[in-house]
């Protein structure tokens, strides 16, 4: 994925979940936040960002605010980034579903089934069936992602209708896309809503897969990487 017309700037202020300011040289700019999460532990007051010019006469919002910088690396917010990466990764491979038999030959997106819409839905030449959900993290504290950055009932909600489709013969995913690279494990942030690691531990012992990628990250473009560790208990500590 390649960003356009990439603007280092300065975070200023958070307006709301979709709005904020930042300092384009000396010019204050209104920027659209591309995550509704709280990302509190990085969007700091002058916080280095990479913002991206949207030439849209249409837009309330000349800019799209996309990465932070926080330490040494860069960590992308783009909500939509991650379906795209998994998209991708599905197709040419990159992505691996264990258990999964035949190849590949079907992906559609936004699927609905039961009661929710998933990511995608896909079949192979084997005949197997199976859903995949997609879920972006950008929260991280020694090396440590963990997922969510605030509780998510929606998120609940899907574990739970993963789980169920199982009993329908369908195989079904949970892939988390890691859009930053320096990270050894990622985990469920049980202290931020312990019912969702709960039904995290059902699903799997339903038969739940659990994968997480992580990224390489610049302001300009991101790269899925590779597959990291997933552990339902490690300890995170939140940094917020």
């Amino acid at each position: 994925m390649e960003y356009q017309n990439i603007y280092l700037a300065r975070f200023v202020r958070r307006i709301n979940r979709f709005i904020a300011e930042c300092l384009l040289e000396d010019e204050l700019v209104i920027v659209h936040v591309k995550n509704t999460g709280r990302g509190t532990e990085l969007l700091m007051d002058n916080a280095l960002v990479a913002i991206s010019y949207q030439a849209n006469p249409a837009r309330k919002t000349k800019y799209d605010l996309i990465a932070v910088k926080k330490a040494d690396f860069w960590i992308n917010i783009d909500s939509q980034l991650p379906n795209k990466l998994v998209a991708e990764g599905l197709k040419n491979g990159q992505i691996h579903l264990p258990q999964v038999t035949g190849k590949i030959n079907l992906i559609k997106p936004e699927v609905k089934h039961l009661h929710s819409k998933f990511d995608f839905y896909g079949e192979t030449t084997a005949g197997e069936k199976f859903f995949i959900e997609v879920k972006g993290v950008t929260l991280e504290n020694f090396g440590v992602a963990a997922f969510p950055d605030a509780p998510t009932l929606r998120g609940l909600k899907h574990v739970s209708e993963l789980t169920a489709i199982l009993a329908e013969g369908y195989r079904s995913f949970v892939i988390f896309v890691v859009e930053f690279q320096p990270v050894k494990v990622a985990t469920i942030h049980t202290a931020m809503q312990p019912a969702l690691r709960n039904a995290f531990a059902e699903a799997i012992e339903a038969g739940l897969q659990v994968l997480a990628y992580n990224c390489q990250v610049s302001p300009t473009e991101v790269t899925l990487k590779e597959v990291i560790p997933f552990d339902l208990d490690f300890s995170f500590i939140d940094p917020n």
